[in-house]
C-alpha cells in the first residue's frame, strides 16, 4: 500500500474565495444564482402554489384560518385582498415570514407584512 501524498486542508471557504477570483468563474456563479432566484419567484405565481409549497391542502389552511374549505378556495381567486388577509394566509401555509418587496427608481423596499398587519389592530381582514 502506498502512503497518501502530503495535502494540505484547506477551509471551504477559502477554497471558494479561491475559485471565485476567477472572474469568468464568479460570473457563471452570480448568473446562476440570479436564474435559481429568478425560478424561486416564478414558482410562486398565485397563493396555491404557495400553499402546496408548504405541501398543505386548502381544508387544512382553512382550519388554520378558522374557515371553511370554500373561503381558502375563494381567497385563492381572489385577484385583490388587504394585506392583512394576504399575511394570514401565508402563516397559515407555514411561511416563517412575510414581505412584499417593491423597486422605486431603482431602490428595493421590503414592507415586513407582519408589521404593517400590526400597525392598525382595528383593522378587519377581507
Amino acid at each position: 500500500m502506498t502512503e497518501p501524498e502530503n495535502t494540505t486542508f484547506v477551509r471551504g471557504n477559502e477554497h471558494l474565495d479561491r475559485l471565485l477570483s476567477d472572474p469568468q468563474l464568479a460570473a457563471e456563479v452570480a448568473q446562476a444564482h440570479e436564474a435559481a432566484e429568478e425560478m424561486d419567484r416564478a414558482y410562486a405565481m398565485n397563493l396555491a402554489m404557495i400553499r402546496k409549497a408548504g405541501q398543505m391542502t386548502q381544508a387544512e389552511v382553512a382550519r388554520k384560518l378558522g374557515v371553511g374549505q370554500g373561503v381558502v378556495s375563494r381567497l385563492e381567486n381572489r385577484n385583490d385582498m388587504l394585506l392583512s388577509t394576504l399575511h394570514d394566509y401565508l402563516m397559515a401555509t407555514g411561511a416563517d415570514s412575510a414581505s412584499i418587496v417593491v423597486t422605486v427608481h431603482g431602490s428595493r423596499i421590503e414592507l415586513d407584512l407582519a408589521q404593517l398587519r400590526h400597525t392598525n389592530p382595528n383593522q378587519r381582514s377581507a
